[in-house]
């Protein structure tokens, strides 16, 4: 019982009492558990004792306002037992509807119109609600009147007789004994905590547990680490799977910019012919052979190449490869000479001897290739200087530069010439023939090439090359008595015989008046009489000047080379009787 009025019972309150609630209009209190509108019974939209706390807190009207911008928040209030701290001005929030205390009986005293002053209590009547937001808990549909002691000059709703002691207000918790300014607090983000305004657990509590503080909440500290720990887990699953998305892409990125590049393994099967042109080196060829099938990546045949000692030599040329190789075993083959589909050309052969080679190549019948060079030797691309003497056996001769050329079963024979002669051009060209050619007073280039052919051809070693030059000058000087000019080489006889022999009967050689027979005619034959090679062309713009008048080869693999007729003819004299020549 209150100093107002008595216990529990059907005795109407005190009309003096601070909390007896609105009498209506006519002054009569409505009847218990209805509504002074109608007869209609309402819910308890708030706690009345709630309201209650709210006339002591000098922050309820700023909280008022906050509760407007968010619905949520007076549940953290009822959570949290330092809701009522004067310090955080946004700490009360609105509240849930709680259940009716009197068995389901809906409090008549709930929801009020606007006052009219009641009694006289000394303060002013209350501004009208009409302003205020409607509680759409109000009514079991969901819409209800407006809520009438939501402004802080508002009375506190009535309450029933069975709760009419006193409540004073809680005071503000003091501070937390256990705070400390200079630690920094403790992470309260809800995808942390597990913290969540909407709580699902809420719906468990018992109905008739009292909300108005928040140490009935305190139990849930397990089911927060529980929440924290599912967090964390979902971060470090996150972690995780981006890390190993960044690896997965750093690998691949690794495997593809050092990694080991695709490849072939084995020899390989079939048979490929591959053609590398002139100035191809690395990757160019390394693209020739992926094109053709032979390896599988340009990088790999790079790689092997360059682990091969004898990689770098692979020069221009036909290769007989096998597709689907390894790229080792295609650099392999390509630095044996055997696996080139070349044809080599050695130094010092006669055109002659050229064209069956060619024919044989490229499987024609034997004199094919020479027919052609004889029809089309002014198409083939000798240089101009290249003399046009009618005496000449063969304009080609001395311009089928000795060399490895490329070939395919489907090159032609007039395409080969053109190689031979246009390397030669390029070889010739980089001699300074002229000035030689004035030095030893021959007529032009083409004698320089012919002096070269005659040393290729009569010399036996590199040794004897430069020795071999200077006999031929020697000997071509105008002062020459000893010979007369001639030079007197079996080697030009045996050409214009198309021979190679070694046993020729003076009388025989010495009778046969043909223009290459430099027995009979002085001076240089009209044309060259072999391909020579880079060695006896440089040797013949350099020649020796130790004197070298005579030479002689008594075996066949070693020339002897004198300075006088007497030394000479000593040395032939030995030479018949080893040949049976006398």
């Amino acid at each position: 019982m209150t100093e107002y009025g008595r216990g529990p019972g059907s005795e109407p309150w005190h009309p003096e009492d601070p909390l007896y609630g609105d009498q209506g209009w006519g002054g009569q209190q409505p009847a218990h558990g209805q509504s002074q509108y109608g007869g209609q019974q309402q819910p308890y939209p708030q706690d009345p004792y709630a309201q209650q706390n709210q006339q002591h807190d000098p922050y309820a009207q700023q909280n008022r306002q906050n509760q407007q911008q968010d619905p949520y928040a007076q549940q953290n209030q009822q959570h949290d037992p330092y809701a009522q701290q004067p310090q955080d001005p946004y700490a009360q929030q609105p509240q849930y509807q709680q259940q009716p205390p009197y068995g389901g009986q809906q409090d008549p005293y709930a929801q009020q119109p606007v006052y009219n002053g009641g009694w006289d209590t000394g303060q002013q009547p209350a501004m009208p609600y009409e302003g205020q937001p409607t509680d759409p808990y109000g009514q079991p549909g969901g819409y209800g009147t407006n809520d009438y002691y939501g402004t802080p000059e508002a009375y506190p709703p009535p309450q029933p007789p069975g709760r009419r002691e006193s409540v004073p207000p809680e005071p503000a918790p003091a501070q937390h004994p256990d705070w400390d300014p200079e630690v920094q607090p403790e992470e309260t983000h809800p995808f942390f905590t597990g913290a969540d305004d909407r709580d699902d657990e809420d719906a468990d509590d018992d109905p008739g547990e009292s909300r108005r503080g928040g140490g009935e909440r305190r139990g849930k500290g397990k089911k927060k680490k529980g929440r924290s720990g599912c967090a964390c887990l979902v971060v470090s699953l996150v972690l995780v799977g981006g890390l190993g998305g960044a690896g997965y892409v750093g690998y691949s990125y690794y495997k593809d910019k050092f990694g080991s590049a695709p490849d072939y393994a084995g020899s390989g099967s079939g048979s490929v012919e591959v053609e590398i042109p002139k100035g191809a080196y690395g990757y160019d060829i390394g693209n020739i052979l992926k094109k053709q099938g032979v390896v599988k990546s340009v990088d790999a045949f790079v790689s092997a190449q360059s682990e091969n000692p004898k990689g770098k030599s692979i020069q221009a040329g036909v290769y007989l490869l096998h597709s689907e190789m390894s790229a080792s075993e295609a650099v392999k083959m390509m630095v044996d000479p055997k696996s080139q589909n070349l044809l080599v050309i050695p130094e010092g052969y006669r055109n002659a001897a050229i064209y069956g080679m060619i024919d044989k190549k490229l499987s024609l019948k034997k004199g094919t290739t020479q027919g052609i060079a004889k029809s089309k030797a002014s198409d083939l691309g000798l240089p101009d200087w290249a003399s046009k003497n009618k005496d000449i056996k063969d304009p080609l001769e001395g311009f089928l530069y000795p060399a490895a050329y490329s070939v395919t079963k489907e090159t032609k024979p007039e395409a080969i010439l053109k190689k031979m002669v246009s390397r030669a051009d390029e070889e010739y060209g980089k001699a300074d023939l002229e000035a030689t050619a004035k030095k030893y007073k021959l007529d032009g280039p083409w004698q320089v090439i012919t002096v070269a052919s005659l040393v290729q051809a009569e010399g036996l070693t590199h040794e004897d090359f430069r020795k071999m030059a200077e006999v031929v000058y020697n000997r071509l000087k105008s002062d020459n008595t000893v010979t007369n000019r001639k030079l007197e080489f079996d080697s030009a006889f045996n050409y214009l015989k198309n021979q190679s022999e070694i046993k020729i009967r003076s009388n025989e050689i010495r009778s046969n008046t043909d223009p290459y027979n430099t027995y009979y005619h002085a001076g240089l034959p009209p044309g060259p009489i072999s391909n020579p090679g880079d060695e006896a062309l440089r040797a013949t713009l350099s020649p020796t000047t130790n004197g070298w008048m005579f030479f002689i080869s008594l075996d066949g693999k070693k020339t002897e080379f004198t300075k006088t007729a007497a030394e000479h003819e000593k040395l032939n004299d030995k030479f018949k009787e080893q040949h049976g020549l006398n």
